[in-house]
């Protein structure tokens, strides 16, 4: 489910090269997820990076998550008996 759900947002990400030759990404949709690297490749691990904290942090403060092409992130409550 994680996984599946950061692939699909990965999908949505928008590389572009700075003027240093640097790389900037961002994912629309995901406030204050971005990352920059020497390489595409860097800067994808670093996003992939900022990504899973901020789920962790999403999660824990109990905001809401976008879907993502159908993925979902949820938590439910269960009643233990």
């Amino acid at each position: 489910m994680l996984s599946e759900y950061i692939q699909n947002a990965l999908l949505e990400t928008k590389y572009k090269m700075l003027e240093d030759g640097t790389w900037f990404a961002e994912i629309p949709g995901f406030e204050g997820v971005w990352a920059n690297g020497k390489t595409v490749e860097e800067c994808r691990k670093e996003l992939i990076e900022v990504l899973e904290e901020w789920l962790i942090l999403k999660l824990k403060d109990g905001d809401p998550i976008p879907e993502v092409k159908g993925a979902k992130i949820e938590i439910r409550e269960v009643a233990i008996a």
